[in-house]
């Protein structure tokens, strides 16, 4: 019972123990996932805050694009009245002046032939008489806008091309690269948010950072994934230039997704110490015993041998003279005889030969019935048509069956009924030895075959687990309590391999 107490009480400290370093491992990851979720939650907010500013930038600069052209259409509008034949008629400076204003916007005015009539504000001025020059700023206008169809007289058509002013096409620049480092800083992140960007339908992916580049060819993968991430967080949209809407999709890195799991590695991991190293003891404790088994079994049987051959001598002595002792006195030298050759073969391995257990089990109960008191029944039954030859060492054997019949007499106070019962299965020869004792409580069935463990006052404990060491290891079978009550008996089985 003290040993179980102790066990309870290792139990119940590694399991405070344990909890308590689940717990401040759970608060630590927690802190750990909260900082985490906070710089998730702060890259958010300045990505949203940029996407609004990118907006805003973007709007701004097709307000100029569209002021540009309202321009080009004013100078148009300006060359064809000054073109037409009432122009000498009318008050022309405010024209004049129109035309002169126009200082950013390079334009070149061509008539129905496509033969240069004017050009302004050229990108490079020193080149405005070079014919290959100006048909090559020809090219890039027509690339870029629609020309301004000018009615100057009857079929007579003018054509006014035009391209972005330099001011304008810097500003564009400006605003291109600020679209591709808000792609950049969403996609390399330094939170190492896994992030998707994709086009309206939610559907395409643009770009994308700290997400496995090799798993995005799976539609069906991408699918899931921007699924997931927009239950986790919701999406933010952004425009970008001239694409149209588009949408973030994010969610918690894999390291706030592996702090949540954290606390219950450091738990397993100290468990497989824990057991490691109860293993390793309960190994060494075992060896140890072992050695002290074997160190008193060959001791004793040395000690055994001295006085044995003396009896032995005696005997053969008491035999000549035709002493009727001699017979009984030859029987006990027997018997000591094969005592120590029980202890010599502790340690040793044990030669397992084929054996009725029908003899080892009824020579043994008649020796003990022999020695024990007429107020104990001893029965025997067998179950009809088995056979009972088993892989045994019969001198061990019978130590097993007669440490539990000592034992079972000793509980019923030298007086009661011992069975002992043999039946079979199609693997095993089952004994059962019944008595009318005092019985064994239950929480203590394992218990018994432990070493110490004993109800006598001069008992040492070793009886029962010497039975458990010589039917387990010796010859693979099994020994257990089947069953006990208190006051009315025990039932000890024997299971032997057949």
């Amino acid at each position: 019972m003290n040993k179980n107490r102790w066990k309870l009480v290792l139990v119940f400290f590694a399991a405070v123990i344990a909890g308590a370093s689940l717990w401040y491992s759970n608060l630590l990851a927690g802190r750990m996932q909260s900082e985490e979720r906070n710089k998730i939650r702060l890259w958010a907010e300045a990505i949203q805050r940029k996407a609004r500013l990118v907006k805003y930038a973007n709007s701004l600069f097709s307000q100029i694009a569209a002021d540009e052209k309202e321009k080009v259409k004013l100078w148009a509008d300006a060359t064809r009245m000054l073109a037409s034949p009432d122009a000498s008629t009318g008050d022309l400076s405010f024209i004049f002046e129109v035309i002169r204003n126009n200082k950013n916007i390079p334009v070149i005015l061509a008539d129905d032939g496509n033969k240069i009539v004017r050009t302004r504000n050229l990108p490079d001025s020193v080149k405005e008489k070079d014919s290959a020059y100006i048909l090559e700023q020809l090219k890039i206008m027509k690339q870029q806008h629609e020309p301004i169809e000018i009615n100057i007289y009857r079929n007579q058509k003018n054509y006014l091309f035009y391209e972005d002013s330099r001011l304008f096409t810097d500003l564009k620049r400006i605003l291109n690269d600020l679209s591709q480092s808000f792609i950049t800083e969403v996609v390399k992140n330094l939170a190492s948010v896994p992030v998707l960007l994709t086009d309206s339908s939610k559907t395409t992916v643009i770009a994308h950072g700290n997400i496995d580049t090799a798993r995005l060819k799976d539609t069906t993968y991408v699918r899931n994934l921007i699924k997931t991430m927009g239950e986790s967080n919701p999406p933010i949209t952004v425009e970008l230039g001239d694409v149209g809407k588009q949408y973030i999709f994010y969610e918690e890195s894999s390291l706030s997704k592996e702090l949540r799991y954290f606390p219950y590695l450091v738990l397993g991991i100290m468990g497989i110490f824990i057991f490691f190293g109860y293993s390793i003891f309960s190994t060494s404790r075992r060896a140890e015993q072992n050695r002290v088994w074997i160190g008193l079994a060959k001791e004793t049987a040395h000690q055994l041998g001295t006085p044995l051959s003396s009896l032995m001598a005696w005997a053969e002595y008491l035999k000549a003279k035709d002493m009727d002792i001699a017979d009984e006195l030859g029987k006990d030298v027997k018997r000591l005889e094969t005592i120590t050759s029980r202890f010599s073969k502790i340690g040793s391995a044990p030669q397992l030969e084929p054996n009725d257990v029908t003899t080892a089990l009824t020579d043994t109960m008649e020796y003990i019935k022999a020695r024990t008191s007429q107020k104990v029944t001893f029965s025997y039954r067998q179950a009809e048509g088995i056979n009972t030859v088993v892989p045994l060492n019969i001198p061990l054997f019978s130590w097993v069956i007669e440490n539990l019949l000592r034992n079972a007499i000793d509980a019923m106070s030298g007086e009661g009924k011992l069975d002992i019962d043999v039946s079979d299965d199609a693997k095993f020869i089952f004994i059962d030895i019944t008595d009318t004792g005092k019985g064994i409580p239950k929480g203590n069935f394992k218990v018994v075959f432990d070493p110490g463990y004993t109800t006598k006052e001069r008992g040492w404990g070793l009886g029962l687990s010497l039975c458990k060491r010589i039917i387990e290891n010796y010859h693979g079978g099994k020994i257990f309590v089947k069953n006990s009550e208190a006051n009315k008996g025990t039932t000890f089985r024997i299971a032997l391999k057949k």
